[in-house]
């Protein structure tokens, strides 16, 4: 069975999602990769490039009413976020025969195939498959962020409509960077599916599948099927800014290193098609934000500085 998977992007995301599309071409090989184009140049670009085993979806020919209205309001970010319930919806309109569709944030990296998950989906014999952030207790922000992570999230097009439109329906109304009334995005919503669509929803068992900077020091690399690149911002050809959590030395090595070979080799690409990046600023809230206690942990644990630059 081919998997087919859609995720999300602008043009200034572009390097992100060739390098998830790189690790995808290395260890997921039978796909399909939809990319929802954000903007009208990420279509274009991507249209140039013809990768391997991608299909474009362009936002500006989908866009329903109810998109263009909120867009007005909301920043890029947070339009992006209230477009995710939509990209599974956009998938099965455009293929009649697409039966499953896997939502994939753009940040993150394959380290193998992700038949186990789809193996223990599978066998629960529901529709929608979620993710928890499964937090190291250190980074535990459950309560502002949510239990569950939207990274990888996968919907049957038959069952999995009511939960999906329900989640379209709520990010049409409320979708922003902000904590409020026990929301915070479009993540938020997802922490009560369990008990709210009980007989259609299936937590992954297996929480070491997804790693990311804020479970990085509670897995083990090798259990893990992807690694989601979250804060991580590219400051330069020559610099990335690693974000604010504790990163053992040796994930760096085995993870940020190759990953910043993949994006070195994707800029060149986007400068074979004549793509002119624009590189992001440093973070001043992570600059900001770094508590004393997110030092100590650094200090306790003999790591590196949280804004720790990688040259590439």
């Amino acid at each position: 069975m081919t998997e087919h998977f859609v995720t999300l992007f602008d043009s200034q995301y572009l390097l992100h999602g060739l390098a998830l599309h790189r690790s995808m071409q290395r260890h997921v090989k039978a796909y399909t990769l939809w990319v929802l184009c954000v903007d009208d140049k990420a279509f274009d670009v991507l249209s140039t490039l013809q990768l391997p085993n991608v299909r474009l979806l362009k936002l500006s020919k989908l866009e329903t009413a109810d998109l263009l209205r909120v867009k007005a309001i909301r920043s890029t970010a947070e339009y992006c976020w209230t477009l995710t319930p939509f990209a599974p919806r956009f998938v099965y309109e455009a293929d009649d025969e697409v039966n499953r569709v896997t939502y994939i944030d753009a940040d993150l990296w394959f380290l193998k195939h992700p038949q186990s998950i789809f193996d223990e989906f599978t066998v629960s014999n529901k529709q929608v498959l979620i993710t928890e952030h499964a937090y190291a207790p250190l980074y535990d922000q459950a309560s502002q962020s949510g239990k569950y992570c939207v990274q990888f999230m996968s919907f049957t097009r038959y069952g999995a409509e009511v939960v999906r439109k329900w989640w379209e329906e709520r990010c049409i109304e409320w979708c922003y960077a902000k904590i409020e009334e026990g929301k915070f995005g479009d993540q938020k919503y997802l922490d009560d599916w369990p008990e709210r669509f009980g007989p259609s929803v299936h937590v992954l068992q297996n929480k070491a599948h997804a790693l990311a900077p804020w479970n990085a020091t509670r897995f083990n690399q090798s259990e893990a099927t992807f690694y989601h690149f979250h804060g991580l911002r590219i400051l330069s050809n020559h610099q990335l800014e690693l974000g604010s959590y504790a990163l053992p030395k040796q994930l760096i090595q085995s993870l940020y290193v190759p990953y910043s070979i993949d994006l070195k080799n994707a800029l060149k690409d986007l400068e074979a098609c004549h793509h002119s990046f624009q590189w992001q600023p440093s973070s001043t809230k992570l600059k900001k934000d770094l508590s004393l206690r997110a030092y100590q942990i650094y200090s306790v644990l003999g790591l590196s500085d949280p804004r720790e630059l990688i040259e590439w």
